[in-house]
């Protein structure tokens, strides 16, 4: 144990410093923070494990419809959990019947009528509007931390972009899905048209279930590999998706976190871009003191324990 102690001090991955006269290694002690409060009229967000986020959409008796309210604190949610050191991996789960009928279009018909403007000026009225709306589901892919998204009866319209951009998808066996822009005489345009085909892989089925606003049932949703995981009933479902988040969160957050943001670049970019990122990415997390840790308690036989970031 001293040898490989050593070895890794003569690398330089532990890093120490002098308190009051004695050495001590950096991060050992948790940072004694207070935990962020969460209040908002369309979310309701607990901690149902250590480290674990549920951030519930909760307008049951709308269906958990994305009205305007929604879009606003979606974005402000994702953005505080994105630096909340007491979360590690968020679960994203829908109260009520469903997990999500889509747009509210009753409540966000203000935003896409602009009066009297002429066109080019309520065109760039328009665009500001629309990246607003689409930054929302952004935030979700930003977001360091892994998103499980739980899935239970229907998954529509909003709630496919929505779900495209979290790490991990889980539903149901009631479960459906459906684009359903193209009912509405629109192209989907916050997020579905970019991620779904990048999730699914077949250009073939991804035109058709666009074309044609067509359902889509779990089995399906598996064997196209949008979710990964399928649950006899939504208790059962939330119980995996806990137990998953759990596993995730007693991970090193810096390797967690890393792989998150590297997997997102990756995707977006060539192989050497992704290999060059990564690089650079682990010059300096190569030398985190989770690198030690995570040896150390490979050798001991137990489970490691992380330090806040």
């Amino acid at each position: 144990m001293s040898k490989v102690r050593s070895l890794f001090f003569s690398l330089g991955v532990i890093q120490k410093r002098k308190v009051a006269g004695q050495s001590q290694i950096l991060g050992i002690k948790a940072r004694n923070m207070s935990t962020m409060e969460y209040t908002f009229e369309t979310l309701k967000v607990t901690r149902p494990k250590d480290y674990v986020v549920q951030v519930e959409m909760n307008r049951p008796k709308k269906l958990n419809a994305m009205n305007r309210a929604f879009w606003r604190e979606c974005r402000e949610c994702f953005q505080k959990l994105s630096t909340d050191e007491d979360c590690r991996v968020v679960l994203l789960t829908g109260s009520g019947k469903i997990f999500t009928a889509g747009l509210d279009l009753t409540d966000m018909g203000e935003d896409f009528m602009t009066s009297d403007l002429e066109v080019g000026r309520k065109a760039f009225k328009l665009r500001n509007t629309i990246r607003d709306y689409q930054e929302t589901f952004t935030v979700i892919e930003k977001c360091p931390k892994p998103v499980i998204a739980a899935i239970h009866n229907a998954c529509v319209g909003g709630g496919i972009d929505m779900t495209s951009a979290c790490d991990i998808r889980y539903c149901t066996s009631d479960a459906w899905f459906q684009i359903k822009a193209m009912d509405i005489g629109l192209a989907a345009d916050v997020g579905t048209l970019q991620r779904f085909p990048k999730i699914v892989g077949n250009d073939s089925l991804v035109r058709e279930l666009c074309y044609t606003a067509r359902k889509f049932f779990s089995d399906e949703a598996k064997q196209i590999g949008y979710v990964s995981r399928i649950f006899p009933d939504k208790e059962a479902m939330i119980e995996g998706s806990l137990e998953m988040a759990s596993m995730i969160a007693s991970k090193s957050p810096i390797a967690v976190q890393g792989t998150k943001i590297s997997l997102v670049f990756s995707r977006d970019h060539g192989v050497q871009e992704g290999l060059n990122h990564v690089g650079l990415w682990n010059q300096g997390m190569l030398q985190s003191e989770d690198v030690m840790k995570s040896a150390m308690a490979a050798i001991e036989k137990k489970q490691a324990t992380y330090s806040k970031l």
